[in-house]
C-alpha cells in the first residue's frame, strides 16, 4: 500500500521518487533540526519524550527508530532509556545520518528491508516519515518481524484535518509559511521544495482507517490511534 498517490510535480515514477527524496534529504540535512523546531513551535522534543513514554519505553529496552533523519526521536528516546547505545537509528539518507547529533548506532538502509534478525527490538518508532515509504504494508510486516513478542510499534504523524477550515489553515502554515521561512533561512531551493512536498504528502496521505487496517493485516494486535492537539496522530500496535 502506497502512502499517497504519485506527485508528478516532483518525480515521474517510484524509482525517481526515492532518488528525489534521498537527494533532498542529503542536501537539506544541515537545516533539518532548525526547520523541525519551526514546524513544532519549539515543542517537538518535549512532545517526542512524552510520546515514547506513552508507548511504554523504559530503561533496558532496545529501540529501533525508523527513518530517524537527524535523530530527533532517537535523542528523545535516549533521555528516557538513559542509554543511547540501546537505540538504533536507521535512515536511507547518509546526509541525515551524518548530521545527526546522537550517540545511537546508525544504519543506512530502507525501511522495506530491515537488516536485523527477527525479534530484535522491544519498541519501534517512526517519527513523521511514514509518507516517505514506498510500501506501508511491506514496512509494517518488517516491523512486526523484528519486534519481540509483546513489543510495540509507534508511528507519529501529522494528519490533515477532515474539516475544510482546519485543512486550509494547516495548509497555509505547512504549505506557505514554513517553506517561506525555510527559503529565507537557508537560501536553498531544494530545501524550500522539500517543505512544499512535505505539506502535499501530509495533505494526500492515506487516511487513518487505512493505516490501522494495514497494521492489522501485517499481524499486529491492539491497534489504536490517539490524536494530540487536533493534528498529531499516534498510532500504536502490539506484536
Amino acid at each position: 500500500m502506497k502512502p499517497h498517490e504519485p506527485l508528478t510535480d516532483y518525480y515521474t515514477d517510484e524509482s525517481q521518487r526515492q532518488q528525489f527524496l534521498r537527494a533532498s534529504f542529503d542536501e537539506t540535512a544541515p537545516w533539518y533540526d532548525w526547520t523541525d523546531r519551526v514546524l513544532s513551535f519549539g515543542s517537538g522534543d518535549w512532545y517526542r519524550r512524552q510520546a515514547v513514554r506513552r508507548v511504554g519505553l523504559e530503561r533496558g529496552m532496545k529501540l529501533l527508530d525508523l527513518a530517524t533523519g537527524t535523530g530527533v526521536v532517537a535523542r528523545a528516546a535516549a533521555q528516557v532509556t538513559g542509554d543511547a547505545h540501546s537505540i538504533v537509528g536507521m535512515d536511507p539518507s547518509i546526509g541525515m545520518l551524518r548530521s545527526g547529533k546522537t550517540e545511537s548506532a546508525k544504519v543506512q538502509a530502507p525501511a522495506e528491508a530491515l537488516p536485523f534478525a527477527s525479534q530484535s527490538f522491544d519498541r519501534i518508532t517512526i517519527g513523521f516519515a511514514m509518507r516517505h515509504f514506498s510500501d506501508l504494508s511491506i514496512v509494517f510486516r518488517e516491523c512486526h518481524r523484528v519486534l519481540k513478542p509483546g513489543g510495540k510499534l509507534m508511528i507519529l504523524e501529522i494528519t490533515a484535518p477532515e474539516s475544510r477550515i482546519g485543512r486550509a489553515a494547516l495548509g497555509v502554515y505547512m504549505g506557505v509559511i514554513t517553506p517561506a521561512l525555510v527559503r529565507m533561512r537557508t537560501r536553498n531551493a531544494r530545501a524550500t521544495q522539500l517543505f512544499h512536498y512535505y505539506w502535499e504528502t501530509t495533505r494526500d496521505c492515506v487516511r487513518p482507517n487505512m493505516i490501522l487496517d494495514a497494521l492489522r493485516a501485517a499481524g499486529f494486535a491492539e491497534t489504536a490511534r490517539n490524536v494530540e492537539l487536533a493534528i498529531f496522530s499516534e498510532y500504536v500496535a502490539t506484536k
